[in-house]
């Protein structure tokens, strides 16, 4: 018998000792589980936060679908769905399609139109008329039958951002993207560095990058005035995904956070992580 304590004894001194995790490994996280919209909150224009008008945000047949058969008219009533948490530094991605036909009465530019919103403003910071957040939107876009029209664009409710050390202030600015026509899937990925460095990417290919997001200019409406304030930098905010009147299915809805322990002492370091944060770290 005591042989055999001593034998577990030993045993455990290393079995039982916590191990350090593949540095190598990328952990990302489902924000969309498939089943249901646990994590998110809806926002839609005239509507009080959480209220999800007509279910415009849906789950059906493990898609998280936009719809608005319960619309008479889309009536300017723009939405959008936030993740609970923000981030500061991570890549997300989907894959998204446009299907059916546009509600009526959405404007003509918003066919097959919607968008992944990044360092935004929270949904509770949102006016009850605010048609969309203070943020910085990643423009999915679908291609007509004949013609280009570029996805992955970048345009900019109330924000600015710089390209090559130059202020723009216009609000979209087109990526290099190939046209996507019909209801294909599109894998659309987002790298976002804080206040340093964000760039789109369709399909794996990088489209467009710039700088220094930050508040400012117009094409935003009905906000709350001490929200918007403007000069003010964005290192880190919400993360939505856009209803603008035109149908649309997301498959996966996928995060990779880029912060993290950079300790290679701790038994959680990854090798990916850009920022550290030593309160995350783990060693026993």
């Amino acid at each position: 018998m005591r042989f055999s304590l001593l034998f577990v004894f030993a045993f455990c001194l290393i079995a039982c000792q916590p191990t350090a995790e593949d540095p190598n490994q990328e952990d990302w996280q489902a924000l969309f589980n498939g089943q249901d919209l646990s994590g998110w909150i809806p926002k839609v224009r005239g509507y009080a936060v959480g209220e999800n008008y007509g279910q415009t945000f849906r789950v059906a047949d493990s898609l998280l679908q936009v719809r608005y058969d319960a619309y008479d008219t889309f009536n300017f009533r723009y939405g959008h769905l936030f993740y609970e948490q923000p981030y500061s530094y991570y890549r997300i991605r989907t894959q998204y399609r446009f299907v059916g036909k546009q509600a009526s009465g959405g404007e003509g530019w918003a066919w097959r139109n919607s968008g992944i919103m990044v360092h935004g403003q929270s949904p509770e910071s949102m006016a009850l008329n605010q048609d969309f957040p203070i943020s910085i939107e990643v423009q999915l876009l679908g291609g007509p039958e004949e013609g280009e029209r570029p996805t992955a664009n970048l345009c900019t409710p109330g924000t600015h951002v710089y390209m090559a050390d130059t202020l723009f202030t216009q609000h979209c600015i087109g990526s290099e993207s190939e046209t996507y026509r019909g209801d294909q899937w599109v894998e659309a990925e987002v790298l976002v560095l804080g206040d340093s460095l964000i760039k789109h990417y369709i399909n794996g290919k990088e489209v467009l990058a710039y700088t220094h997001p930050m508040v400012g200019g117009g094409v935003v409406n009905e906000f709350e005035p001490s929200v918007k304030k403007d000069g003010q930098i964005l290192t880190s905010g919400s993360i939505s995904l856009q209803s603008e009147s035109h149908p649309i299915d997301f498959k996966k809805v996928e995060l990779l956070n880029l912060e993290g322990c950079m300790d290679p002492k701790a038994l959680n370091y990854r090798k990916h992580f850009i920022k550290h944060n030593g309160e995350l770290c783990r060693y026993e």
